[in-house]
Formats: C-alpha cells, structure tokens, sequence
C-alpha cells in the first residue's frame, strides 16, 4: 500500500470513529472530524499533511513498485 491510500485509509477510519464517538458518546468529538476536514482542505492547497510526512518516515513508499 502506498502513502495515498493509506492516507485515504487513515482520514476515512478518523472520520468514522470520530462520528461515531460524536453521536455515542460526546458531541466534542465533532470537533475531531472538524479538525480532519480543515486539515484535509489546506493540504489540497499546499500539498502538505502532516499525516503524509509520518508515513513516509515509518517506511511506507510513494508508490508502489511495478510489476513487468
């Protein structure tokens, strides 16, 4: 897995469970899924995540290799 989908993956988990934690248990935790969206929003504009930059240094490649 690549870091897009993983970062895909990553941001679509986050958002679930903090929806969920929104509705079960806290209204605070819209706050969370508040937070994931806006920083969402400004990486499409400056092409920077923080989450990115953590996966790359844990080893995750940019792509993947392809297969001939």
């Amino acid at each position: 897995m690549n870091v897009d989908r993983m970062l895909r993956l990553i941001a679509g988990l986050f958002v679930a469970a903090s929806v969920l934690l929104g509705i079960y248990v806290h209204p605070y935790f819209f706050g969370f899924t508040l937070f994931i969206g806006l920083n969402l929003a400004q990486s499409a504009f400056t092409n920077w995540c923080p989450m990115m930059t953590i996966l790359r240094k844990s080893g995750v490649p940019d792509q993947l290799p392809r297969s001939t």
